[in-house]
């Protein structure tokens, strides 16, 4: 019976010194572990390829020579460059509906998108939107993928824990943790871009985390990480998900983004107006102009009421205003606090698309002036140098282009820089400008070429 005691001593040991992983690993499986648990396979890899050509040594000097440039000779290609880029995304649908930032994707002419597991796929691009920074991918796989289900952004604590999931400087699922920092946060992005209702958090957020899962304790998708503030340390920003959630549906319903129109021009609210309102103290933009048969004409809005907030949100400033909206589709219903005439009051706008007249409407409203796509036959009746851009066919007396010394037959090439050449361009170039304050134009006449600067 002696060998019994040697033996039940080492047992005993053995069983002190190694207890089994399980044993140990529960109290270890904390919250934050669990979450990354059920969200990592979800979270890829996105890797680029962009092919873009350098433009030739004789372009660039000014925009009215290159336009000048490409009446006579084309667009001639300069060298051919490749450029390789970094990312991350997150599986928001089992069918491989992948959602990341629009610049991690941009101009990219080949997409491969990588799971944790290492399997690869091409991704198409359903859709991107500049101005929200967010972009919807679509990969094939022969079954169902992981994917993390959105939760909400709207009841974000102060100090509340976040999860931030990527791939920062290309090491491949990082985990980063910290808390809400704060909300509702403007920011100016590296492209001069200015950017509203960002999530800021002190979990690490690096160039390649872009794209990828801002998460809640509980696993769920909250934000979606944008490493667009590149002075920033300790300090990052990740768009909300219920305004990612709003884009995301329209670029899969549409393949683009269904902006919301509201049908109303505002501008600035400096001192001197604030006080002729009545609104000393408090923030927010003055309404100059409602069309028509518009959401906001609907719902009682008149010239010189004060948009004091958008959807509980103080509106500080005109872009301010535009850039929120722009987080907004069409059958989005709006809640305004507004100052007029009869006392503060909170009114509820639906929004709606943009008429396919509108642009129209506005150029010759608001600007003064009715154009015509330019033509072989347009050209020899006005003599014109070019058959590109938009002919002036009538200005309206008393408008800001009659004020500007625009004539029929002068052709418009550019809108805020933006070239022109046909009616969609102009209709999309006509509408972004109408949320600014002044609008410039490039207009030729004969071989001659000026600049025009409008405030209508």
């Amino acid at each position: 019976m002696r060998w019994l005691v040697p033996v039940f001593l080492a047992t005993v040991f053995l069983c002190c010194a190694a207890p089994p992983p399980a044993a140990a690993a529960g109290p270890r499986e904390t919250p934050v572990v669990l979450a990354v648990q059920k969200a990592s396979p979800a979270v890829v890899n996105i890797s680029t390829e962009t092919v873009t050509r350098a433009q030739p040594p004789f372009r660039g000097f000014s925009p009215l020579f290159d336009e000048f440039f490409r009446d006579f000779f084309g667009d001639v290609p300069g060298p051919e460059r490749r450029q390789r880029g970094l990312g991350s995304g997150v599986l928001i649908q089992a069918d491989g509906t992948i959602l990341t930032n629009e610049h991690v994707i941009q101009n990219a002419s080949r997409i491969v998108v990588t799971r944790a597991s290492g399997e690869e796929y091409e991704a198409r691009l359903v859709g991107a939107d500049s101005r929200t920074d967010l972009a919807v991918l679509k990969v094939d796989a022969e079954g169902p993928l992981p994917f993390v289900p959105m939760g909400t952004s709207a009841d974000l604590m102060i100090g509340e824990t976040v999860i931030a999931i990527g791939n920062p400087f290309g090491l491949s699922h990082t985990v980063t943790t910290g808390v809400v920092s704060a909300l509702n946060r403007t920011i100016r992005g590296a492209n001069e871009r200015t950017y509203t209702d960002f999530i800021q958090t002190d979990a690490s957020i690096n160039p390649g985390n872009s794209g990828g899962p801002l998460l809640n304790i509980l696993g769920e998708l909250v934000g979606i990480n944008s490493a667009i503030y590149q002075r920033a340390e300790g300090i990052g920003f990740a768009i909300p998900i219920d305004k990612a959630r709003r884009i995301v549906e329209s670029l899969l319903a549409h393949g683009r983004v269904q902006r919301a129109w509201l049908g109303l021009h505002v501008q600035d609210l400096t001192a001197d107006l604030a006080r002729h309102f009545g609104v000393v103290g408090r923030p927010g933009v003055l309404v100059t102009r409602v069309f028509e048969d518009s959401p906001a004409y609907a719902a009682g809005l008149d010239r010189g009421d004060v948009l004091l907030e958008l959807d509980g949100m103080p509106l500080r400033d005109r872009d301010g205003f535009f850039e929120r909206l722009a987080g907004y589709t069409v059958g989005t219903r709006l809640r305004l606090r507004v100052a007029g005439r009869g006392g503060e009051r909170t009114v509820e706008v639906e929004a709606r698309e943009i008429p396919a007249d509108y642009a129209t409407a506005l150029s010759e409203s608001w600007l003064g002036l009715r154009v015509e796509v330019n033509s072989p036959a347009l050209a020899r009746r006005h003599g014109l140098a070019t058959q590109r851009g938009l002919v002036v066919a009538e200005v309206r007396r008393g408008s800001a282009a009659a004020g500007a010394g625009i004539e029929p037959g002068d052709v418009v090439r550019q809108v805020n820089g933006v070239t022109v050449d046909d009616t969609e361009q102009y209709r999309e170039a006509l509408l972004a400008a109408s949320q600014r304050e002044t609008v410039v134009l490039l207009v030729q006449r004969g071989r001659a070429g000026y600049y025009v600067s409008l405030n209508p």
